[in-house]
């Protein structure tokens, strides 16, 4: 049976955690800062749980620089619930906003509604399913793909210049949603996509938040689910700006324009008034999360997060590129994600050998999402080491996660040798 320390779980989400959380929350879930209760079974309205709240919420703060006027919400039901969430919450801002303006003059709004348009940036099978889930919720006809990219590519490999995308202009804008990083697909956005600069933007950052450096001013909401890169699976972490909250109509009045009324638990201002608090979360999962926030902070925050994600990212890529006759990277250059290496073997056969010789390795997770099949090498898991090794070593070094350069120096090399023993 191998040790926790002989395996590498490259696996996409859940991923692995870090250890030192883990070995923290070993105890904590037996008897949490000698309650007598493990922390699964604290009220998660006592005192105890909102000072986990705050704590978690705190340290995000920090490592994304996260404006006052924007509020950060602890949410259930992944990033899927938020396809749902986040379509009511900015078309009830949008409708709120256009309302303002006509002086309360619901036919004028109506009007204003049949030529708005929520736009959609289609990368990959995630921002597909978003733009999906809101043609059920409120028709086709509200529902503009302003790039396709399967259609533009035959596959989801690639992003279409910006200047090719078919947004829609002014006010008739709702907002537009992206996925920042493809997971199942491999596709990255480099940065903020410059045309939306200034608009109602919305941004999946499921499989990559805090692996790099963000201005979260540019965005309205950047949702993402924690089991990639901040925790475990049942936490979902809402950022939005407070304006949202503050700017929503009635029940009464959408109902008037023959909208849908979100439901309860996908209503960002009830959410926000009970302090993420309107039904039971699951503190222990924002406790995770802020343990892991934590140390992230005391290892220096996303600068270096940043740096050790690309240099990961890198090695991999370049191993892979030695072998142009054995694997082949699935998306273009210029889109190419460093949270999910995605690739093929050629022949295709060879994938069933690679990644039998790799779990052989210790080198687990590697088998590609099951609607494309394929390798996928994920990174997503944060680095970090404590801030008095820091002081210790006189330099910052990434330790104790899932993922360590170590483990990927160990693919790099099981990727050579397959190399040479099937070229």
């Amino acid at each position: 049976m191998p040790t926790r320390e002989e395996i590498t779980y490259f696996g996409a989400g859940p991923a692995s955690l870090p250890t030192t959380v883990l070995q923290n929350a070993s105890s904590a879930i037996l008897n949490f800062q000698n309650t007598g209760l493990g922390l699964a079974e604290h009220s998660h309205r006592s005192a105890l749980s909102n000072d986990i709240l705050a704590a978690t919420e705190n340290s995000l703060r920090s490592l994304l620089s996260i404006p006052e006027d924007y509020a950060v919400l602890f949410m259930q039901g992944g990033g899927t619930t938020q396809f749902s969430a986040v379509a009511y919450n900015l078309l009830g801002y949008w409708v709120q906003t256009q309302l303002n303006k006509a002086n309360g003059d619901i036919e004028v709004v109506r009007e204003k509604l049949k030529k708005a348009k929520m736009d959609y940036v289609v990368t990959g099978g995630w921002s597909q399913k978003g733009s999906e889930e809101a043609k059920r919720l409120f028709g086709d006809g509200i529902v503009n793909v302003v790039t396709d990219s399967k259609k533009g590519f035959g596959e989801y490999c690639g992003i279409e210049e910006e200047k090719k995308w078919k947004r829609t202009a002014g006010e008739d804008n709702v907002f537009t949603y992206y996925c920042d990083n493809e997971t199942v697909d491999g596709v990255e956005f480099p940065g903020f996509p410059k045309s939306l600069e200034g608009g109602v933007v919305a941004a999946d950052m499921s499989s990559n938040i805090l692996s790099r450096r963000v201005d979260v001013s540019k965005f309205h909401i950047i949702f993402a689910g924690a089991q990639k890169n901040i925790g475990t699976t049942g936490l979902t972490i809402v950022i939005l700006k407070s304006a949202i909250l503050q700017t929503q109509p009635t029940p009464a009045t959408l109902r008037a324009l023959y909208l849908p009324i979100p439901p309860i638990m996908m209503s960002y201002p009830i959410l926000a008034k009970n302090n993420s608090l309107y039904n039971t979360l699951p503190i222990f999962d924002v406790w995770i999360a802020g343990e892991v926030m934590k140390e992230l902070v005391a290892a220096g925050g996303l600068a270096k997060q940043e740096d050790v994600a690309n240099r990961k990212a890198g090695k991999i890529y370049a191993a892979v590129a030695r072998a142009p006759g054995i694997f082949k990277v699935v998306p273009l250059e210029g889109a190419r994600s460093r949270m999910n290496i995605c690739v093929r073997a050629q022949p295709a056969e060879l994938e069933g050998v690679f990644l039998k010789g790799a779990e052989e390795r210790g080198l687990l997770g590697l088998k590609g999402h099951r609607s494309v099949g394929g390798i996928r090498i994920s990174n997503c898991m944060p680095c970090f080491t404590s801030l008095f090794s820091c002081i210790l070593w006189l330099t910052w070094k990434p330790a104790d996660n899932s993922i360590t350069e170590a483990g990927v120096d160990k693919l790099v090399q099981y990727i050579d040798e397959f190399v040479q023993k099937n070229a």
